[in-house]
């Protein structure tokens, strides 16, 4: 057991990490590669927009099921979160194979049936593997050192799939390659994790609540629900860009697939090379003030890409890498924050919710990606955009205001939401030490 970060060692922090190198692979390819790949197969935009929402809408029911589940149901005694990441693996692997190395053409049924089972297999994975780093740490300053540990485990996992998926010549090649990685890699990363990190404590001091009950805690939460609604907002932001970079690279400057994939690759590894300055920035002023300040300047440094056209590789890449540096705060802060103001429930609860609560943070990004995404596909069908030939000036327009504009407006009202937020290191210290005395009457 371990009451804070600071008590595990460095290989400790590390090891819990790794999982997330394997099962960031599924994360950005699923969102960014699957569907102009299912759309080069033939597959209509507009239906493919539709399954990715059903698919999403699915989602949203299992993530708070699967929270509960992992909070509640103790599948080895003693445990409430190690024996579903070893159950979720198999799953994964499974799954991950048959949506990304699918028959040619895939149908719409097949595309639907294999995306649910992937996204489940990755709930069951992921939502108790989060908990289990929130409740590593109790501390302030500690969770953010987990979160950043294994964000940045993350975003390597991603640049890697990014490296894979452009060293390789066409996407089917690219997915292949992506899917046999995380076939070896999760299995191994999750076992010895699973053998290495220990089982947190469960703080809960009496029976579990009862579902009315949670529900009228978790609305009386109010830095719960301030955090939930300006991460959803920049998640939505980000999403949108995720889910049209390739048409945009391709259709709107002109260039190839093998580019796209290293400013990828280039996006996501200054997000990782940046995630120890926010981490340290963080430190000195706090953590929600340090990510507004990283969405600020993603706006400023945004606002130029609708400048760009046909040809301007140069001026992207520099785009590219300076808002990748800021994605690597979207990735580290938000997380921390999150485990902060579970500590609130806690308090006033005496239950340790916090699968539940990573639960629903997981629905709000899932969300906030599914609708933006299918959204995003839905206005360029209806712009007259085409994956398989030539495009219209609105057409390209459309596009360009997607990609770019629209998430500056989405991140600014998450600013907003974010400057004023109250559960700084201060108060979120004065809540643990309260927990703790209650588990010791």
């Amino acid at each position: 057991m371990t009451d804070g970060a600071a008590k595990l060692d460095t290989a400790t922090v590390a090891v819990y990490a790794a999982p997330n190198l394997a099962l960031a692979a599924l994360y950005f390819p699923v969102f960014v590669y699957l569907p102009p790949f299912y759309a080069a197969q033939g597959v209509d935009l507009f239906w493919l927009g539709a399954v990715l929402l059903m698919v999403r809408g699915v989602d949203a029911l299992s993530d708070p099921l699967a929270g509960l589940a992992s909070d509640r149901l103790r599948l080895w005694p003693g445990m409430r979160r190690k024996p579903w990441l070893a159950l979720a693996t198999p799953l994964v692997c499974a799954s991950v194979w048959m949506a990304m190395v699918p028959p040619e053409p895939p149908s719409l049924a097949y595309i639907a049936l294999w995306l649910t089972a992937l996204t489940l297999a990755w709930t069951l994975a992921i939502t108790p593997y989060t908990a289990w780093g929130a409740e590593l740490a109790t501390d302030y300053r500690g969770r953010t050192r987990i979160a950043s540990w294994r964000e940045s485990a993350f975003l390597l996992g991603t640049l890697g799939a990014a490296v894979l998926y452009s060293s390789n010549e066409g996407a089917g090649s690219g997915l292949r390659a992506i899917a046999i990685a995380v076939c070896l890699a999760l299995p191994v990363l999750a076992l010895i994790a699973l053998w290495r990190v220990p089982e947190p404590r469960d703080r809960s001091r009496h029976e579990s609540l009862s579902l009315a009950q949670g529900w009228r805690a978790i609305r009386a939460n109010a830095p719960f629900r301030v955090l939930l609604l300006a991460y959803f907002l920049n998640s939505a932001a980000n999403a949108l860009p995720a889910a049209l970079f390739l048409f945009f690279v391709e259709y709107r400057l002109g260039l190839d697939d093998q580019i796209a994939g290293a400013l990828l690759a280039l996006y996501f590894l200054a997000g990782v090379l940046a995630a120890p300055l926010w981490n340290a920035l963080a430190a000195r002023l706090s953590k929600h003030r340090t990510w507004a300040y990283a969405m600020l300047y993603a706006c400023a440094i945004f606002a130029l890409v609708p400048f760009l056209g046909e040809g301007d590789l140069w001026p992207f890449v520099a785009i590219t890498a300076l808002t990748g540096l800021a994605f690597g705060a979207d990735i580290v802060l938000p997380p921390a924050i999150q485990a902060d103001v579970i500590d609130v429930d806690t308090a006033a609860t005496g239950q340790q919710r916090t699968g539940l609560y990573m639960a629903i943070w997981t629905v709000a990004t899932k969300a906030a990606q599914g609708i933006t995404g299918a959204l995003a596909l839905f206005a360029l069908s209806l712009a007259g955009f085409s994956a398989q030939g030539e495009n219209a000036p609105s057409a390209l327009l459309t596009l360009t205001l997607l990609y770019a504009l629209v998430p500056i407006a989405l991140k600014l009202a998450a600013i907003a939401l974010s400057w004023r937020f109250t559960l700084d290191e201060r108060a979120q210290t004065a809540l643990r030490a309260q927990i703790e005395e209650d588990n010791d009457r």
